[in-house]
């Protein structure tokens, strides 16, 4: 009874740690966007020194599920547990180092102005931002509903994705000086892209530890 308490509670830091992952990487994303948006090089900075924190996060997640295999030798969905914890935690931190990609965007661009108001990068962060909150949510609820919503959110994503390209593309045919901004944007719209992407991945974690089986949302 005691190991059980202790296993239990070693679990729930797991989470713990997980979500506070999740709501450091949606106000990095958020962080970086107001960054672009406004060209502020100093808050963009800010988000590339608060990386080391989520670093840290994910090396306690390793800590802890690597005592408690070791130690307790969980077997069935207590393991899946575990390995879900690592899976997601990886998740998280190439998230939080593409919130990292989108600022330094901004300190790239220093000096200059926007080429053009955005709109479908904010647009896109924010649905991203959700899926995140969501999918943690649906990891500490063990809901699958919520983890399959991610591909309906992806696909809007997706779309928005396409249609950045193309206004981009036009934007570059009609003004040739601005490739190098661009190119940066276009970037930035891919690094949003790959979140959302990760944040699909979250899901199908959430599945495999409710089902023991792995869809592949991303298709």
């Amino acid at each position: 009874m005691i190991r059980r308490k202790e296993f239990d509670k070693d679990l729930e830091e797991l989470r713990s740690t997980l979500q506070q992952m999740g709501e450091h990487v949606t106000d990095a994303l958020e962080g970086a966007i107001v960054a672009l948006q406004t060209l502020d090089t100093a808050r963009a900075q800010e988000i590339v020194k608060a990386d080391l924190a989520l670093n840290a996060m994910e090396d306690k997640i390793m800590d802890i599920g690597s005592r408690l295999i070791i130690t307790q030798q969980p077997v069935a969905k207590d393991l899946r547990r575990i390995i879900v914890a690592f899976k997601i935690s990886s998740d998280l931190e190439r998230m939080g180092d593409l919130a990292l990609d989108v600022a330094k965007v901004t300190m790239r661009i220093q000096g200059q102005q926007l080429i053009k108001p955005l709109v479908d990068i904010p647009r896109m962060a924010e649905i991203v931002n959700q899926m995140i909150d969501e999918a943690i949510q649906a990891y500490l609820d063990e809901n699958t509903d919520l983890a399959y919503k991610m591909a309906q959110d992806d696909d809007q994503v997706d779309h928005l994705y396409s249609g950045m390209i193309n206004e981009l593309y036009n934007h570059l045919v009609a003004n040739p000086d601005s490739l190098s901004q661009t190119m940066l944007l276009t970037l930035v719209g891919r690094y949003i892209e790959r979140i959302a992407d990760h944040a699909t991945n979250i899901g199908e974690s959430v599945v495999y530890l409710v089902t023991g089986k792995r869809p592949d949302l991303n298709q």
